[in-house]
């Protein structure tokens, strides 16, 4: 009888309010209102994706950087100055970040003493 889980009075009282609630909801009213609302939800987000797509394109001109003319002057194959393309080493070199695994010395600092505030 020790094995049992402790349950407090709160959390008891949640969960039994929880599964009431989804008791009266699906048996009196039935399914079909959920199946309702999860399809005027699914509505909403599609209505409200597409008034932000149409948004962006009242507001912004290039909305695809490969189509930003400035973009493809700097990956231009003569003059251009990222003229390896857009996987080439200098793009490489100047755009890309780089993972440095720095945990050894955070660990070492929290040794000595020291507090880091993130």
């Amino acid at each position: 009888m020790k094995d049992k889980m402790k349950m407090t009075r709160r959390v008891f009282i949640k969960a039994a309010g929880i599964t009431a609630g989804y008791a009266v909801l699906s048996f009196n009213i039935g399914f079909n209102m959920t199946r309702q609302a999860w399809a005027a939800a699914k509505d909403f987000l599609g209505v409200r994706q597409k008034s932000v797509y149409d948004a962006d394109a009242k507001v912004y001109k290039y909305r695809k950087s490969q189509d930003n003319p400035m973009i493809t002057k700097l990956y231009d194959k003569k003059h251009g100055f990222l003229h390896g393309g857009p996987c080439g080493h200098m793009s490489h070199r100047l755009l890309h970040t780089h993972y440095y695994d720095r945990s050894a010395g955070v660990k070492a600092l929290k040794a000595k003493g020291f507090k880091l505030a993130i």
